[in-house]
């Protein structure tokens, strides 16, 4: 038997000037993995031995081209690869945000409509949560894909206008992006639980998860799931027919029609929610296949159930970067946008959240971060203006990989002189609106913020506010959701927000 992992089929986009690892299933001992140019002269060749019914074979490094075949042999056994590409090779992850599908994004439909791209492919992995037969037979058959005119528009609309920006800056270069997401997930899902219990704040998450599904079989899961899922399919059913029948109605309207969404899928052994249950079904199925790098959107989840984000989020790109092998993989996130539930009370998750975000950054290597304090609806969490998200990941992977990019200024710390605080920034900012910045403050040592006034001075912030003599403390956009966000720097992106 030998029997290659899908990403090994017809279409492969395989990563350039990197170790390329070949994976799979075998009973044989021995396995030998060809690569061959367009023209069938080899350009790697290596053989490796199996272990407990698996084998992993590395190719040495290639630059990029396409038209390459791969050619699997063990004992008489022999796959082949054609129409093999070597380029960039992206993971997408993350939760529904990723997972947004370009058909459902803005423009989308008419980019399905014509877009063609043979060197843009994609590779999705499987969403199903359950370990067993069907889960194995998804995976088998799934293959990679290119961008052709009507179809793709399940792919994420993120990795596409991400992947579709750095076709453009680089069009002799093949980009495959690996899509492995799922709606509505935390960030522990997405870690196996032998990682989570090296951190007390994932070993919490895990055994709260645990106490609220104990005791429930696996058969008493799948009838509440069922309903639970049938119960939400009508309610979409209702969203739809509403918004078909008025299709401007704000989603404000949509809900008062509708009711809230029935958002509460059972706790239970099969659960795509619980934590560490992806991380098994869905990574491990690519693991450790070689990437250019990792994009990530996700935390909508955790934002109410956390105060140690930057902790998991640290845990996470460690744990990642282990598993597919480079230690410093380039790891491109998402910090969230503004969002706040209608007549919600403001109670700042998602701004600590953000800052958490923030502080994974700084603490961690070759790790970035692009900000959307500028995009995001008020009582839509599902944004669908994704062009903005994908291309500003395309700026952050030209400034951390490719040599050239555009990013968000941020806050590099701040001096105080009597009623004067000063924030030090990384570049110079302005307003979009040409007024005075908003969402500023400022406190003394009680620690009270007041709304501070702003003179902007290149990459300085001179603030000042009434009633605070002795500022020791600033902060920018602590809030969850906003529409009055303006200063951004002379590249026209949002300045990051801050908390000293």
């Amino acid at each position: 038997m030998l029997k290659p992992a899908a990403l090994f089929t017809d279409g492969a986009v395989l990563c350039r000037n990197k170790e390329i690892r070949v994976f799979g299933e075998t009973d044989h001992r021995t396995v030998t993995a060809v690569l061959y140019d367009r023209n069938g002269a080899i350009l790697a060749e290596t053989v490796c031995e199996s272990r407990d019914g698996r084998f992993l074979a590395s190719l040495a490094p290639q630059q990029a081209q396409t038209g390459c075949r791969l050619i699997i042999r063990a004992g008489n056994e022999q796959a082949e690869t054609a129409d093999v590409a070597i380029g960039e090779v992206f993971l997408a992850g993350g939760q529904s945000n990723m997972e947004l599908e370009l058909r459902n994004a803005d423009e989308g439909p008419e980019i399905l409509k014509t877009y063609d791209d043979p060197l843009l492919r994609f590779f999705n992995v499987p969403k199903i949560a359950i370990a067993g037969p069907e889960h194995r037979k998804a995976n088998d058959e799934t293959r990679w894909h290119a961008i052709r005119p009507g179809e793709g528009g399940e792919n994420s609309a993120v990795a596409y206008f991400f992947a579709a920006k750095l076709r453009e800056r680089m069009p002799e270069i093949p980009v495959g992006i690996i899509g492995c997401y799922w709606g509505g997930t935390s960030i522990t899902c997405w870690m196996e639980e032998e990682t989570l219990r090296t951190e007390a704040e994932g070993a919490r998450y895990l055994d709260e998860y645990a106490a609220l599904s104990a005791g429930k079989a696996m058969e008493s899961w799948l009838e509440e799931d069922k309903v639970f899922w049938d119960v939400l399919d009508q309610w979409n059913k209702a969203v739809a027919d509403y918004q078909q029948a008025h299709p401007d109605a704000p989603w404000k309207e949509v809900e008062g029609a509708c009711g809230p969404a029935p958002w509460n899928p059972p706790p239970g052994p099969g659960s795509p929610f619980r934590p560490a249950g992806l991380a098994v079904t869905m990574v491990r199925e690519v693991v450790p296949v070689t990437l250019t790098g990792i994009l990530y959107y996700q935390g909508e989840q955790d934002a109410e159930v956390t105060d140690q984000y930057d902790v998991l989020m640290k845990l996470l790109i460690r744990s990642w970067r282990e598993l597919f092998r480079e230690e410093d993989l380039p790891f491109l996130f998402v910090q969230l946008p503004m969002w706040l539930n209608w007549d919600a009370e403001d109670k700042r998750f998602w701004a600590k959240l953000r800052l958490a975000q923030a502080k994974a950054r700084d603490e961690m290597k070759n790790t970035g971060m692009i900000c959307l304090l500028d995009q995001g609806e008020y009582g839509n969490i599902h944004p669908t203006a994704k062009r903005p998200v994908g291309e500003r990941l395309a700026e952050l992977a030209g400034a951390m990989i490719y040599g050239g990019g555009e990013v968000s200024p941020r806050a590099t710390g701040f001096e105080t002189d009597g009623d004067t605080l000063t924030v030090k920034l990384s570049a110079p900012v302005t307003t979009k609106d040409g007024k005075e910045p908003n969402l500023l403050e400022i406190a003394g040592t009680d620690g009270q913020y007041a709304p501070a006034g702003a003179e902007i001075r290149g990459d300085r912030l001179i603030l000042k506010a009434g009633g605070v003599s002795h500022p020791v403390r600033a902060r920018y956009a602590w809030t969850d959701y906003s529409d009055q966000v303006n200063l951004a720097g002379e590249n026209g992106l949002p300045v990051e927000p801050f908390a000293f």
